[in-house]
């Protein structure tokens, strides 16, 4: 189930996950906080235990409470936050500073992806590199920055996948949701194509050429270049 913005037609339970959930990202409920007693929160959300304590269970999965018998429902640590899990991811980028998060995840890009370029330059069998080239041609093709979002997420999402190691590719892909929101933004900047493009043909170009190098430099280069475009797009350099 989606947590992250429950509409009205959504059970209860979902409503109560999303808005605690986010009252402890966001910081307005404490590590070591006690959420109110269920009595309380029965009330307030007009619901049953039995509908409280599934929420309770969801927060639970997601590393944000912990509950224990004659102590109650208590606040964790960010620390111990499942913090790649779809919703909690959501939420911290809604409660963040947009410059604060988008550092922190072109830090961590920056880490992953020139690996995975390089380990897609070893290991993409033909119809890998096919799909990779698919992607970007679409990329080319697409005629706003609107259109050119899904092309470019597939992009990189394909080269995760022609790594052949699935824990990278699971890892990337638990990332997707936050790349979204990165390229919704520095895809906004003038003159989009003439600077993206080159890039993201150079990293094809080094894993079509088996260059595992080449692909790792390409990438970080691209990835450098999209940490300008959102500086730009948002008003500030991002620093990490």
């Amino acid at each position: 189930m989606d947590y992250r913005k429950p509409s009205d037609r959504k059970s209860m339970h979902a409503r109560i996950v999303q808005d605690i959930g986010m009252q402890i990202v966001s910081g307005r409920l404490k590590p070591d906080d006690k959420l109110p007693a269920e009595a309380l929160l029965c009330e307030e959300y007009a619901v049953s235990r039995p509908v409280l304590r599934e929420a309770t269970r969801v927060l639970v999965a997601k590393g944000l409470v912990y509950s224990k018998p004659r102590v109650g429902t208590v606040v964790k640590g960010r620390r111990d936050w499942h913090l790649l899990d779809p919703d909690v991811l959501h939420w911290l980028m809604q409660s963040s500073p947009q410059n604060e998060f988008f550092a922190l995840l072109t830090s961590v890009r920056a880490i992953i992806e020139p690996a995975a370029a390089a380990l897609a330059a070893q290991h993409a069998t033909a119809e890998d590199i096919a799909a990779i080239g698919e992607a970007y041609g679409r990329m080319e093709a697409a005629p706003t920055p609107e259109a050119l979002l899904q092309p470019d997420l597939d992009f990189h999402s394909r080269i995760a996948e022609a790594t052949h190691n699935d824990l990278l590719a699971h890892l990337c892909n638990m990332l997707a949701l936050a790349l979204r929101e990165a390229l919704k933004h520095s895809n906004q900047r003038p003159n989009l194509h003439e600077l993206a493009m080159p890039r993201h043909k150079a990293i094809l170009t080094a894993i079509e050429n088996r260059d595992a190098l080449a692909a790792r430099q390409a990438t970080l280069v691209q990835l450098d270049d999209a940490r300008n475009a959102l500086g730009m797009v948002l008003g500030s350099a991002l620093t990490f």
